[in-house]
């Protein structure tokens, strides 16, 4: 069997496109299993993996959770709000008194760059990580990509343009490393305020009117505007990011082709996308969902595997 040539999961930086192939082709065989009337195998009992999740999450939480369900692990969710980080312990000790249970996966989302990395040096378990500060989300990127690839038959050679708040956004530079990976094209296109200084040195295209973004485009995914991590204002008002930046049917139409929308969500209705938009078919949004899950246990199998042998 093929296996990946990393044992955690830190971001996307690190994997091949070999690696990223072979997570498609395994998410593909789990996709047709979670879409039959009994949905669990049993490829990960006896493998334990905690969840810590030190910032909100609903649907990589929900979806790492199902995914490790439909896999038989066993699983042990922990709240940072509850924990004794709140009693001044610090990560490592936190980790390694969960470690010290006999946890053989750690799935960690962290507000803090790199969080992932530095637990990797320190503890035995294989680390995934589902989203470090503004640094990478690479389970989204992968969906992201894996939805493309299914929707349009190849990544390669597309044209992606990733629209918004693209200074604060884990996702960005995630899917920027993935789409370049499998041979994509990609652009940047938000306010001047949002788009980070030296982008331009990832091999990207800068936009800022959404227009020609569209024109230009295949594939537009569409972020979020992170108001939690902003300590200033970066633009006037989500009115006016909606009218320069918000992307409606009536501009989808008048484009000479069909493009395919995503968005990793939670949307905010009116302001990134309007409702029309994403409730067409060029939405993938909820294709995104799916493929999550599948994507997720196909990650989980695969470092499990390449952790045994």
């Amino acid at each position: 069997m093929s296996e990946l040539s990393v044992k955690h999961l830190l971001g996307i930086k690190y994997l091949t496109e070999p690696d990223i192939q072979l997570i498609f082709d395994t998410a593909t065989q789990f996709k047709e299993v979670i879409n039959r009337p009994i949905k669990k195998v049993p490829s990960l009992r006896d493998i334990t993996i905690a969840n810590l999740f030190f910032e909100n999450s609903t649907r990589t939480k929900l979806s790492f959770e199902l995914a490790q369900k439909r896999l038989s692990a066993d699983v042990i969710n922990f709240a940072s709000s509850m924990s004794s980080l709140k009693k001044g312990e610090t990560l490592i000790d936190t980790v390694n008194n969960i470690l010290s249970m006999k946890v053989d996966m750690v799935v960690m989302r962290h507000s803090s760059a790199g969080a992932a990395s530095f637990l990797a040096k320190h503890v035995k378990a294989t680390i995934i990580n589902a989203g470090d500060g503004a640094h990478e989300h690479p389970t989204q990127a992968l969906l992201d990509t894996f939805s493309i690839n299914e929707r349009l038959g190849d990544v390669s050679g597309k044209k992606v343009v990733i629209i918004g708040d693209i200074l604060h956004s884990r996702v960005a530079l995630s899917n920027i490393f993935a789409l370049q990976k499998l041979g994509a094209e990609v652009s940047v296109c938000g306010p001047k305020t949002l788009i980070p200084k030296h982008i331009g040195s990832l091999g990207v295209k800068v936009e800022t009117d959404v227009n020609k973004a569209l024109k230009w485009c295949d594939v537009a995914n569409v972020l979020r505007v992170q108001f939690e991590r902003m300590s200033a204002s970066y633009f006037p008002s989500n009115r006016e990011y909606a009218a320069f930046y918000g992307i409606t049917k009536p501009m989808l139409d008048a484009l000479d082709k069909e493009i395919v929308v995503m968005h990793p969500g939670p949307i905010n209705r009116g302001v990134e996308l309007s409702s029309e938009v994403v409730d067409s078919n060029q939405a993938i949004i909820l294709d995104q969902v799916e493929n999550g899950v599948a994507i997720r246990m196909a990650v989980l199998y695969l470092l499990a595997a390449k952790n045994e042998s």
